[in-house]
């Protein structure tokens, strides 16, 4: 059975850019594979940043993975190369306090996470990490008009140079300055950084375990609303906590930052379009497929995602579920025998 006090974390989805924060923790690792556990990390580079994105400290190794180092053609390490080298739990320590207090940042991050947290489990340690940030999402928030988001191009973007790509310390550098030219372009745009919270499971054993990261949609949509659903949006009228709202294919900005901000102000986020759906955010007037046709067809109200951003910082406070629960049991009378 597992023990039931699992970490939460105050972390919430998505952080004003205006926000400061700890600083950040910036990793790239090479790896003998592509699933955390069975390969493993041969090279690791971590650099602890301030708010302000200047290098503090930093880790970086080869490591010795006691297994075959995998696709030497693309990270160029032999297990040769490696067989002298310290293994992961070695220096695991320095990591550890490296990445306290801060947010992690990688680019595709749920990557880099699933293997830094799989060797930890393997050493028996606990990272203390509460929070993560993906450089890719971010990019696709700033439209930057680049033919892809690959960390090159991103680089080349940014006037960046890049010398030994698929080299842990060089892409951990390089992601440093496009970081810093992201916020920069952030700032000037208001756009969220894409912050989410991770979290950790203490079993009975002692041992812990670091959840894995799953799609924001997935795990939002099992979250329950502490506010009463206050039916369909008035159309003019405000967002309302607790209003259930459900994304359609045809908009503009990314599903993951739209979710964001539905968390963020206390509304419902809907995997599925019903009667019961407050509105849509979709930006085709006359949809001819998916949830923005069957919300046409039902009659729930669509919405832009430019009109939804512009009001979702307005939210009016909704009606908490607890609220009313007391009112309907206030006039009940109870039989007690």
């Amino acid at each position: 059975m597992r023990d039931s006090a699992t970490a939460v974390k105050a972390t919430p989805w998505g952080r004003p850019v205006t926000e400061a924060g700890a600083g950040w923790a910036v990793i790239d690792v090479e790896t003998s594979g592509f699933k955390p556990g069975s390969a493993r990390v041969i090279s690791l580079a971590v650099l602890a940043l301030d708010a302000e994105g200047r290098v503090e400290q930093s880790v970086v190794s080869l490591l010795n993975p006691g297994v075959d180092p995998g696709p030497t053609h693309i990270h160029g390490l032999t297990a040769e190369m490696l067989e002298d080298q310290p293994q992961f739990s070695e220096i695991v320590g320095d990591v550890v306090e490296l990445v306290r207090g801060r947010t992690l940042v990688a680019h595709n991050v749920a990557f880099d996470y699933g293997f830094l947290t799989a060797e930890a489990e393997l050493a028996g340690v606990e990272l203390p990490i509460d929070s993560v940030m993906c450089t890719l999402e971010l990019a696709r928030r700033l439209e930057l008009g680049t033919d892809n988001l690959r960390l090159e191009t991103l680089a080349a973007h940014w006037g960046v140079t890049q010398r030994r790509a698929h080299d842990a310390f060089d892409d951990a550098v390089v992601l440093t300055d496009v970081l810093a030219a992201s916020l920069r372009r952030a700032r000037e745009r208001d756009v969220w950084l894409p912050v989410r919270p991770v979290t950790r499971r203490r079993w009975p054993s002692g041992k812990v375990t670091h959840e894995e990261l799953r799609p924001l949609k997935v795990l939002a949509s099992r979250m329950a609303c502490p506010y009463r659903n206050p039916g369909p949006y008035v159309r003019g009228g405000p967002l309302v906590q607790g209003m259930r709202v459900a994304l359609a294919a045809e908009v503009a900005r990314t599903h993951e930052e739209l979710v964001e901000r539905i968390l963020h102000a206390g509304l419902a986020y809907a995997a599925d379009v019903d009667r019961d759906t407050s509105l849509v955010i979709c930006n085709e007037q006359r949809p001819v497929q998916g949830k923005g046709y069957l919300a046409h067809e039902l009659g729930v109200p669509l919405v832009s995602d430019a009109k939804f951003m512009d009001h979702v910082s307005a939210v009016v406070d909704g009606t908490g579920v607890d609220d009313v629960v007391e009112e309907s049991c206030a006039g009940e009378q109870f039989a007690l025998f």
